[in-house]
């Protein structure tokens, strides 16, 4: 007679141990004059907004009395005209080379 061959019967996986040990990560310091990876699009709308918003509060109460009669659309466009180049060329890089100190200066207390 002849046998036909049975399949295997399949093979279970085991579960994992808990008791494996996990690899390790090193931290690995900043190295000087690498620079660091780019903050969250988030983290850059709050530091954008910490500028915008106090130049835009005190922009609009220094020239109310100099816009006083003008339509809103043309007070926005003066308020714009020397808001947004005094946050982007002043204002904004000064607060974020502020917050990649405190970053580097975070990373390298570990």
């Amino acid at each position: 007679m002849d046998t036909v061959p049975q399949p295997a019967a399949p093979a279970v996986a085991q579960p994992a141990t808990l008791s494996a040990p996990q690899p390790v990560v090193p931290v690995v310091p900043p190295v000087p004059g690498v620079p660091a990876a780019p903050p969250s699009i988030h983290v850059r709308a709050a530091i954008t907004w910490l500028a915008i918003f106090p130049l835009v509060a005190i922009g609009m109460m220094a020239a109310a009395p100099l816009m006083e009669t003008w339509h809103p659309v043309f007070r926005a466009m003066g308020l714009t005209m020397v808001v947004v180049p005094t946050a982007v060329y002043v204002v904004l890089p000064r607060l974020f080379a502020a917050h990649g100190y405190l970053v580097r200066r975070r990373t390298t207390r570990r």
